[in-house]
Parts: C-alpha cells; structure tokens; sequence
C-alpha cells in the first residue's frame, strides 16, 4: 500500500515535470518563430529623428550670429566671439564692473504702475 502510494506520487511528479517541459520548449518555440516588432519603435525613431534634428539647430545657434530681439538690442553671438568681447571689456576690471552693475541696476529695475482704471462713478 505504501510502495502504491509512492509510485503515485512519483508518477504525478514525473508527470508534472514531463508536461513542464514541453510548455516551456512550446515557449520557447513561438517566442523564437514569431518575430513581433517592439510596440514602441515607430514612436522610438521618431524620437531619434527629432533629437537630431535639435542638435542641429542647437550647433547652429551656438556657432551663428543674429539679432534676437532689435527693439531691446539682444544678439545672439558665437560663443568664441562672445569670450573675445568679454575678455576684451575686461580689461579694464572697474569700468567693466561698473557697466555691469549699471546693466543689473537697468535688469532689476521696478516697473512702473500700472494706471487704475476709472471708477464708474467718476
């Protein structure tokens, strides 16, 4: 009754193994068969593609002069052009401190009130 028991037991393990075996070769089969596109990878070269294209313009824009802003006078200047004019002001340390600090004083100015409207009544 025992030796029974444990032929029982051993066949049902055995059993168990043998049909684990063949669901993970089926597995194993069908993932290497069928060759499925990532989900994202439309999505992924389009992201590629616009972060070359962002570069490109950033390298442009670092390496190209023009006028930002004419009203207010901002340029934007290459930056080796803009090292040789910061190293040229800074010859002088006081007036070029100075200037800056007039430019910050200029920067941090307060703006001026806005004019209140009208009461009705007047």
């Amino acid at each position: 009754m025992i030796l029974d028991r444990i032929n029982r037991g051993s066949a049902a393990a055995v059993g168990f193994l043998l049909v684990s075996g063949i669901f993970a070769a089926l597995a194993i089969g069908a993932k290497m068969s069928l060759n499925a596109p990532a989900v994202d990878a439309d999505r992924a070269a389009e992201r590629s593609k616009a972060l070359a294209e962002i570069r490109v313009a950033e390298d442009k824009s670092l390496d190209s002069a023009a006028v930002i802003d004419a009203g207010h006078g901002t340029v934007r200047l290459p930056i080796d052009v803009a090292l040789q004019l910061a190293a040229q002001k800074w010859q002088n340390p006081s007036a070029a401190r100075a200037d800056l600090n007039a430019r910050a004083e200029k920067a941090a100015a307060e703006l001026p009130k806005a004019p209140e409207k009208p009461s009705a009544f007047e």
